[in-house]
């Protein structure tokens, strides 16, 4: 098989992955607090495991200072724009709600763009980088189905808002990797996007998603599904990864 059909095929198996996700949030909505719990470590686990390492690891040019500066530029302005949404809350609740939901899962769908665009340009390195980077998206997806939806009904959304958006976030990293057919970004360059939304996921999971998983439920057990989402992605990127 040819690289690029290779990547195009690989992509599709991102596309499954993340649609699977996002269906198994949906079919466990009774359990949300749970799964919130999960979805809260798993989102942490992406930052902390995958992208700031691999931001750290792609862009030793721009210095280990400066990049871990853009991820808490990513942190803060993210903080910015939920507060400037929170500023609207006694306008239109209900509204505002939804559009900090809607921020969340349009982060997502850019960072599965970005998986199915560092896939690409892992294949342009070597066939071996490639097929390592493809196991670690492909593991990983899941939890970005599974979170995607988690933001958008946490913040007020229905199924149907839910599912476009996992529709989106799914098609991303097949949008992601035929991009990377047509470019040849250096590595420098790709570290900079993912030391911002490393950022972004960070304030996502530990300011969103984590305290509304402990909010009116048992703590013992969300704090377990915590745990347990950000040992899923541990296992991903230093076993898998």
């Amino acid at each position: 098989m040819n690289t690029p059909l290779l990547v195009m095929t690989i992509s599709l198996g991102a596309f499954t992955a993340t649609m699977l996700g996002g269906l198994f949030a949906m079919a466990l909505r009774d359990r949300l607090h749970l799964v919130l719990g999960f979805s809260a470590g798993a989102v942490i686990g992406v930052a902390f495991f995958d992208l700031m390492p691999e931001a750290l690891a792609t862009g030793a040019s721009w210095g280990s200072r400066n990049i871990l500066l853009l991820c808490a530029l990513g942190f803060f302005v993210y903080t910015i724009i939920d507060r400037l949404m929170l500023l609207h809350e006694h306008g239109d609740e209900h509204h505002s709600s939804e559009a900090r939901g809607w921020i969340g899962a349009g982060s997502f769908s850019a960072h599965s763009f970005l998986d199915g665009f560092a896939i690409g340009i892992a294949f342009q390195a070597s066939r071996a980088v490639g097929i390592i980077v493809a196991i670690a998206v492909l593991v990983h997806d899941f939890s970005d189905g599974l979170n995607t939806v988690n933001v958008v009904v946490k913040n007020g959304g229905d199924r149907r808002i839910a599912v476009r958006w996992l529709i989106l976030d799914a098609a991303a990293p097949v949008i992601g990797a035929g991009a990377s057919l047509l470019v040849r970004l250096p590595e420098s360059d790709l570290a900079l996007i993912l030391a911002m939304f490393s950022g972004f996921f960070l304030y996502i999971g530990a300011s969103d998603l984590l305290p509304e998983s402990h909010h009116a439920h048992p703590r013992f057990l969300t704090t377990v599904a915590t745990l347990l989402g950000a040992g899923t992605l541990l296992f991903a990127t230093q076993f898998v990864g």
